[in-house]
């Protein structure tokens, strides 16, 4: 979720039912280095609360330093800090993965459990942790690393259901996060992630395999409503009708202006790009609209725009874009 999940957004999907959210990951070397883009993905707002800021890295001693400074995010960004400090070592992209960092830590579970311990022992605030199954087909470790985690003082564990060499192929096995799950020695919080898109998928998840919590990371890309969606399931087993058009554009106007408020006209108007042209996503006829949205550069054409689709397509559902998922 690089260059998604930034505040505005987190403030989108919280106010549509997310219980918390969690900042883009920060690299632990750029931290070091003092990179001002890592040190920009520090920033969180009062709205998003509560938020965990997200570290990853492969060097013991840099995980702990910037373990550390995340904790002080409040001090040295403003805003509203770090509830947690979550861990990351999940990602499978190969630039991360590849040179030991992310889920390429689940080659090395000593070095991963010792790089745990030690930013736990550092930090005041609780830590989590996002990682895998487990390297490969071959090498599922999750249950076993599961219990080594916890015994060294994570408060909770994110696991996805894939391996690193799976990627986002195939779909998310969840049987090894339910026999987490039936492990008597666990009992911090197990949260389940990977494949979950719709309200049956979540409550499948809950019923089925006995988690904690979801963690839902790329189905919110054009849907942040979907926690709305999923609440609403889980509390009276039927789905909310499809969100209209003009719904959207109120939605996409707060979030552009939530990014036009946090990073400038300039910077806000291009990261929201890749946004608005995904909340419209399956409208018919809507080609020409969705060049003009990905182009224009001034923020008070852009919301005219927006205007323009709420007039022209009305309170019509786009038919399901199932594909923004894939992106």
């Amino acid at each position: 979720m690089e260059d998604v999940t930034d505040a505005s957004f987190r403030a989108v999907c919280k106010e549509y039912g997310a219980d918390m959210v969690y900042t883009e990951f920060v690299s632990s070397d750029g931290l070091v280095h003092d990179s001002v883009k890592s040190f920009d993905k520090f920033k969180t707002t009062d709205e998003e609360a509560p938020v965990g800021i997200q570290i990853y890295g492969n060097i013991p001693e840099a995980m702990v330093q910037s373990a550390l400074l995340a904790e002080r995010a409040q001090e040295l960004v403003g805003g509203h800090g770090a509830d947690l400090i979550d861990i990351n070592f999940g990602c499978p992209v190969r630039k991360i993965a590849g040179r030991g960092a992310g889920s390429g830590m689940m080659k090395e579970p000593d070095k991963m459990v010792a790089i745990t311990k030690a930013v736990v022992e550092a930090v005041q605030k609780p830590v989590t942790v996002k990682t895998r199954l487990g390297w490969d087909e071959d090498s599922k470790i999750i249950v076993e690393l599961a219990e080594r985690l916890q015994d060294v003082g994570i408060r909770a564990l994110t696991v996805h259901g894939r391996t690193r060499q799976q990627m986002y192929t195939g779909d998310a096995d969840w049987t090894l996060i339910g026999r987490i799950k039936e492990n008597p020695r666990m009992h911090i919080p197990i949260i389940g992630n990977g494949d979950i898109r719709t309200p049956e998928g979540a409550k499948e998840a809950f019923d089925r395999y006995g988690v904690d919590g979801i963690m839902i990371g790329r189905a919110t890309f054009g849907h942040p409503w979907i926690f709305r969606e999923i609440k609403h399931y889980l509390k009276t087993g039927e789905r909310l009708p499809e969100m209209g058009v003009r719904e959207r554009v109120e939605l996409a106007l707060r979030h552009l202006d939530r990014s036009l408020a946090l990073k400038g006209e300039r910077v806000g108007v291009l990261e929201m790009r890749r946004h608005l042209s995904c909340y419209f996503k399956g409208l018919d006829n809507f080609k020409e609209t969705r060049i003009r949205l990905v182009t224009e550069n001034d923020p008070d054409v852009l919301k005219e725009l927006l205007k323009e689709i709420a007039d022209r397509w009305g309170d019509t559902p786009p038919p399901p874009a199932t594909d923004i998922y894939h992106l």
